[in-house]
């Protein structure tokens, strides 16, 4: 795969919100990134409160992709609406 993909949703952070290393805890409506990192393989997932403009790593990020960096976003996503302080998915399914 060559070049830099990016997925960007809009996220209601469930109980407890999103674990960052930056911030630790945010809550609230967010938004969630996930981008290829150049070496291939891996992917890092960021999160921000809505329309602001920091960008907070989530806790665990980089991650392995196994192929599927937009699984490992779904699986994100999935994380941060449940919440208990998410962190990045150590594994995706798909």
């Amino acid at each position: 795969m060559t070049g830099r993909q990016q997925w960007c949703d809009a996220v209601l952070a469930g109980p407890g919100g999103a674990m960052t290393d930056e911030v630790g805890v945010i809550t609230g409506p967010l938004t969630l990134r996930t981008t290829t990192l150049p070496e291939g393989g891996r992917v890092r997932i960021e999160v921000q409160y809505e329309d602001a403009e920091e960008w907070y790593t989530l806790t665990g990020s980089p991650v392995p992709h196994r192929g599927d960096p937009a699984a490992v976003h779904a699986a994100a996503l999935a994380a941060v609406r449940a919440g208990h302080a998410a962190e990045a998915p150590r594994q995706a399914r798909g």
